[in-house]
C-alpha cells in the first residue's frame, strides 16, 4: 500500500545539545510507513544550526531542498545549496552545518539498517 503525506504534518524530533544545535528531523518514509529497505528523512537546520560530528557503518544520500549547507566529510568541507546533492560513504566522519542566513532543509536517505 502506498503512503503519501506532507512533511509539515510529520512531528519533528528536535536535537539541541550533545554536539547538535538547532536540528529538527522528520522521518518521512520508514518502517512505520512500510518501507523495508530505506529511510527518507527531512532535516531542518535553524540559523547557526549543526549536527554532531559523527560516523557510522552506513552511507547517506543527501539532497538540499532549501538554503546553504556546509558538509564536512573527513575534514574536507563542501558548500551545497538548493538543488545540490551529496553522497557520504559509510564510515566517514561527517557533519552538516547551516552556512547561510536562513534555514536549511535537506533530504537524507539511509538504509533501514541505520535506524530512523
Amino acid at each position: 500500500m502506498a503512503h503519501v503525506g506532507r512533511a509539515e504534518d510529520v512531528q519533528p524530533v528536535v536535537y539541541d545539545g550533545e554536539g547538535a544545535k538547532g536540528v529538527e528531523k522528520r522521518v518521512l518514509v520508514g518502517s512505520k510507513q512500510g518501507a523495508e529497505n530505506y529511510v527518507m528523512r527531512l532535516f531542518t537546520l535553524k540559523i547557526g544550526g549543526y549536527t554532531p560530528k559523527h560516523s557510522h557503518p552506513w552511507e547517506h544520500e543527501v539532497f538540499v531542498v532549501e538554503g546553504e549547507l556546509e558538509l564536512e566529510v573527513s575534514g574536507e568541507i563542501h558548500k551545497l545549496s538548493q538543488g545540490s546533492f551529496a553522497f557520504v560513504p559509510a564510515g566517514e566522519a561527517h557533519q552538516f552545518r547551516n552556512a547561510g542566513h536562513g534555514i536549511v532543509k535537506f533530504i537524507c536517505v539511509i538504509p533501514s539498517s541505520g535506524g530512523e
